[in-house]
């Protein structure tokens, strides 16, 4: 007897600033990956980026301050993988290194990673005109 092949979903490794968008541009963050994506995705957020939203949320500015407490709260819907990297490591060179290893696409907004990801082949998610997400490669 056949088993239906389970369909792994696609992991999609999110940036800080991409956990910002659902309450700076008031984007359904989950219909638009779905619109996007048209297959089971699991959003991912790695250790080093949650480390990185827990230090602005206790040192930034007032605002930032705020909306990292926002961006946090948000994460708790994600799944969160430890990666190992040394306190001194730079988040962009770890998320880099992960789609890399992984062949999965990363969700940010930051133009100089979206570059260093297109340079490797690596489909990049990012804020269309402040109203819609759009995806840089194929999947």
């Amino acid at each position: 007897m056949f088993k239906p092949i389970q369909k792994v979903p696609l992991r999609v490794i999110l940036d800080s600033n991409a956990l910002f968008v659902p309450f700076q541009f008031r984007i359904d963050v989950f219909s638009e990956l779905e619109r996007l994506l048209n297959r089971r995705f699991e959003l991912v957020l790695l250790s080093v980026v949650k480390r990185e939203l827990e230090v602005l949320a206790e040192h930034g500015a007032p605002k930032l301050r705020r909306d990292a407490c926002y961006a946090l709260q948000f994460a708790g819907r994600l799944r969160l993988v430890a990666v190992a990297a040394a306190d001194s490591a730079v988040v962009d060179d770890v998320i880099v290194e992960v789609a890399r290893e992984w062949g999965s696409p990363v969700f940010t907004n930051d133009k100089q990673l979206r570059g260093r990801l297109r340079d490797i082949s690596v489909p990049v998610i990012y804020v269309r005109q402040k109203s819609r997400l759009e995806i840089d490669g194929l999947v």
